[in-house]
């Protein structure tokens, strides 16, 4: 009698470290799906972050070509005004010159 009973009481706890298992197992394939969805959500994440640096270092680059371009127009006209006025001071110097040299 002694031993059905220990039998039974084996077999109970055997049949209880199964079931603790095989939940176990359970929750850990669960754990393991949504660690991998989760993995998933962050490289698209990055990746869209990645795009977005891309595309703003990209307007940056074409923000910094625009400006740029504007100083260098701007460099030139000056240069062209600065040389538009040496020669008109030129001129302005050289009928000085002339008339000064009538007057004598």
């Amino acid at each position: 009698m002694k031993k059905v009973l220990f039998t039974a009481i084996a077999l109970t706890l055997s049949m209880s470290v199964m079931t603790s298992c095989r939940d176990a197992k359970d929750k850990t394939e669960e754990a393991t799906e949504e660690a991998a969805k989760t993995m998933e959500e962050v490289g698209d994440d990055l990746e869209n972050a990645a795009k977005d640096a891309a595309d703003a270092m990209e307007k940056a680059g074409e923000e910094a070509k625009e400006i740029g371009e504007k100083a260098l127009d701007s460099i030139k006209k000056a240069g062209e005004e600065t040389m538009d006025a040496a020669k008109k001071t030129g001129e302005d110097i050289k009928e000085a010159a002339k008339k000064a040299i009538d007057s004598m």
